[in-house]
């Protein structure tokens, strides 16, 4: 179930959304690190992790599922944020280079299907990059914050999906080494945690940051409607009515 827009824009308002959205900023941007004259879309709650975007890239939207709602972005300028069905996304085939799902897959009652709707509206050579919870992060385990919502995931589970939706995997980052703990300590001394989580390959990060590009070589199966099977039944004699 999609958390509502009101609760994340409240949570990325807070001292503690501030410095996850610092922290995870930089790992988006180390992965999408040139996007100049190329369309971005932004699925799930990804606008706090657009904005670097938008002077660079020569387009940048933001699509919000209906079950979550939608909120006005950029505040600015004249809005660039739509709400949609996540499924059913209202873009024509291989229309976007890059696609920032965050808040999104953990959410989605159908991930695979959601995810063939993102192959489609890629480009060929188009990349997708995920943000989902780690289960095996602190991050997931408590509801102070978005991420502890829904269904989180291990590299294996989000690597199989990926797959599924005719995804390739090519890189992967963690962020969120810190405790979810609201303590200014702790948010002061976000960023050693961060340091020392990379260097050290600590498995508890919050979240896993997966790249994956479009696989071109791949047919997309079909899904095929059912046929209703009529029973056949076998002929009865009626009986003669009596006297004839």
């Amino acid at each position: 179930m999609f958390p509502d827009v009101v609760d994340l824009r409240s949570f990325y308002a807070q001292p503690l959304g501030v410095v996850t959205r610092r922290l995870i900023g930089r790992a988006i941007r180390a992965r999408f690190t040139n996007v100049r004259g190329l369309a971005v879309l932004g699925i799930g709650y990804a606008t706090p992790y657009l904005g670097v975007f938008r002077e660079e890239c020569e387009r940048t939207l933001a699509f919000m599922p209906g079950a979550q709602g939608v909120t006005r972005w950029p505040s600015a300028a004249p809005t660039l944020a739509a709400l949609v069905d996540e499924g059913e996304l209202p873009l024509r085939d291989g229309m976007i280079d890059r696609v920032v799902a965050v808040h999104l897959l953990e959410m989605t009652p159908d991930a695979e299907e959601m995810l063939r709707e993102v192959w489609r509206i890629l480009a060929p050579g188009g990349r997708l990059l995920c943000v989902v919870p780690n289960r095996r992060g602190v991050w997931a385990r408590v509801d102070n914050n978005p991420f502890g919502h829904g269904r989180p995931f291990s590299r294996t589970q989000i690597t199989d999906l990926l797959r599924g939706a005719l995804f390739t995997p090519v890189g992967w980052g963690e962020a969120l080494y810190m405790p979810p703990v609201r303590s200014n300590w702790f948010l002061r001394s976000a960023v050693a945690w961060e340091r020392a989580g990379a260097t050290l390959s600590m498995p508890f990060a919050g979240v896993h940051i997966v790249e994956a590009a479009k696989q071109v070589y791949k047919p997309v199966p079909l899904k095929r409607k059912s046929r209703l099977r009529v029973p056949v039944l076998e002929p009865v004699l009626a009986p003669r009515p009596v006297g004839g």
